[in-house]
């Protein structure tokens, strides 16, 4: 029997009101006054969902209600709205306005396809860009958004892969990088993965305005099911990517890379504590570009790892229990855990108990 997926109309009845009632502009005097902000998805200890803002110190300045779970946050500086996508398998995006000058929007993904988690904005705003699965294809998709026609969706054009996940506008505004993880997953077995001895992961750049596949790069064939997810781009325009394996747990693949356009995927070494310390799970990857350094997180391990852009050597590694969510701050990061702790520079930290924080993190700089 095909799992039913939510409901456009019953999701805009059920969260519509609370998103406006939340959005009052008193809740955002403190955000606003912030010279950045932090933007993730959580889950209560009560079993409810949500979307937090919080200020540089970890404060939780303001909480916004989901219907389900959260996945990752995208920003637009032009209109200084943020996107919350659902989680996989789910089929709902959220907008809100950091200024309080909208409603919130409930974007639905189509019949025969949801989100993936991620997704990005063109650099006028314009418009918005998705992953998501055409599952009955099993085949991952780009969605397109008008963003100044209410998001509604435009078109697609293809991943050139499977098992899309995260995807980055890079610095000439118009190549997507985008992260398949090669899994192949369909909403009648819910998050099961159906292909693990066929997995082909792969890191293409894709053209957003034709469509077109520009460059497609696969790992070899022994890593097969070393599954790319999470990526960043330094200062330099490298792409960094994590990646987590589905091949035996004894196995210990290297599982951080660096992409340089017109170049093969090159794996990061790294010591062997460190590589075991991640037990086969990337699952966020940030870069600071002001400190010439990227972190990578494993909730699996409890583990934190920061890399120096240059040389590729580990600068520290750190014990957090379930650490996943990254952010650049200062000359260091912003780390959040399932445990509700929220970890700055220098050993920072704050505590909010109630809080099941999700996988990712986004700085919002308001100055833009």
């Amino acid at each position: 029997m095909r799992t039913p997926l939510i409901d456009r109309r019953d999701f805009l009845k059920a969260a519509g009101a609370g998103f406006i009632a939340a959005m009052a502009p008193s809740a955002w005097a403190g955000t606003l006054a912030a010279d950045a902000v932090f933007a993730t998805a959580f889950v209560k200890r009560d079993g409810s969902y949500g979307a937090a803002v919080l200020s540089e110190a970890g404060k939780v300045l303001h909480t916004i209600d989901l219907p389900d779970r959260g996945h990752d946050v995208t920003f637009d500086p032009v209109s200084k709205r943020s996107v919350v996508f659902a989680r996989q398998p789910g089929t709902f995006a959220v907008v809100f306005d950091h200024t309080g000058r909208d409603a919130p929007r409930t974007i639905a993904s189509i019949p025969g396809r949801h989100f993936f988690g991620h997704g990005v904005f063109s650099t006028d705003g314009a418009l918005l860009y998705a992953t998501e699965n055409d599952f009955d294809n099993a085949a991952g998709v780009v969605g397109i958004y008008d963003a100044r026609a209410q998001f509604s969706r435009i078109g697609e054009f293809p991943t050139y892969g499977m098992g899309s996940h995260e995807l980055l506008l890079l610095g000439d505004g118009r190549t997507l990088a985008i992260a398949n993880g090669g899994i192949e997953t369909h909403p009648d077995f819910g998050r099961a993965e159906l292909n693990m001895a066929t997995m082909k992961p792969s890191y293409v750049l894709v053209d957003r305005v034709t469509g077109d596949l520009i460059e497609k790069h696969e790992l070899p064939p022994k890593l097969h099911q070393l599954s790319i997810r999470h990526m960043d781009a330094d200062q330099t325009g490298t792409v960094w990517f994590g990646c987590q394996y589905r091949g035996p747990g004894t196995d210990r693949p290297l599982l951080v890379g660096r992409a340089v356009r017109g170049k093969d995927l090159q794996l990061l070494d790294m010591p062997q504590d460190v590589l075991s310390g991640f037990r086969n799970y990337i699952g966020s990857v940030a870069a600071n570009p002001a400190a010439s350094t990227v972190a990578v997180s494993s909730p699996e391990g409890n583990s934190l790892a920061v890399i120096d852009v240059a040389s590729g050597r580990i600068v520290t590694n750190s014990a957090l229990v379930e650490v996943c969510g990254l952010a650049p701050d200062a000359a260091g990061f912003l780390a959040t855990t399932g445990a509700g702790e929220i970890v700055g520079p220098g050993g920072t930290h704050r505590s909010e108990p109630d809080y099941v924080w999700d996988n990712h993190m986004l700085r919002i700089e308001q100055a833009a």
